[in-house]
């Protein structure tokens, strides 16, 4: 029987994460679910055939919302709080993929972050979904450097968009392959905050 997915997401990342898992052997997209009617991860489902729909609170995502069967929810990108009650519809719970070494720069501007804090060493994490943003157990990490003078844009289109699809996919196929996803706790003592605010020089 295949893994039945929700995948919820937006933009660029989004629909990358969607052509990478679409393909899968083991995997079913029940569904996928968007911010807005124009945005790119819709759009595409829309073009392969998959139902797709509108998010009605751009900042939440409410049980009615995930498909009906859905075993894993996947976040590829989206600043919604994924509500409990939706986590409790899936049997795996929820997924999803943040831009940096969690503990290390939770929050909505984590990749700014990496670069004002000048951290040589950047990077990315699966998550499990928890009452706490970006504070669930880890799935899997991976690492990359930072180059001297780079952006965080420049840091993101190079290295950690690539590997957070990719991270997505390896986890996503463990699941599908085993009924089980990697959970090691996050290290409190090591937390840093990264909000959408002026971040230092």
């Amino acid at each position: 029987m295949p893994l039945n997915i929700t995948l919820i997401g937006s933009r660029y990342f989004g629909a990358a994460v969607l052509d990478r898992l679409a393909p899968l052997a083991g995997l079913k997209i029940l569904q996928v679910v968007a911010a807005s009617e124009d945005d790119r991860l819709l759009l595409r489902a829309r073009a392969l055939g998959l139902p797709a729909r509108v998010q009605a609170d751009a900042w939440h995502v409410p049980a009615g919302e995930i498909a009906d069967g859905t075993e894993l929810i996947v976040c590829a990108h989206t600043h919604a709080r994924v509500m409990a009650d939706a986590l409790a519809k899936a049997r795996l719970g929820g997924i999803g993929y943040h831009p940096s070494l969690l503990p290390r720069h939770r929050g909505i501007a984590a990749v700014e972050w990496t670069i004002k804090c000048r951290d040589a060493i950047a990077g990315g994490s699966i998550y499990h979904l928890a009452e706490r943003m970006d504070a669930g157990a880890i799935a899997a990490q991976d690492w990359c450097f930072v180059k001297p003078g780079e952006s965080a844009r420049e840091l993101w289109e190079r290295a950690l968009a690539p590997l957070g699809i990719r991270l997505l996919a390896e986890v996503v196929t463990h699941a599908a392959a085993t009924g089980s996803i990697p959970a090691r706790p996050q290290d409190e003592q090591f937390a840093t905050l990264a909000p959408k605010a002026k971040v230092p020089a």
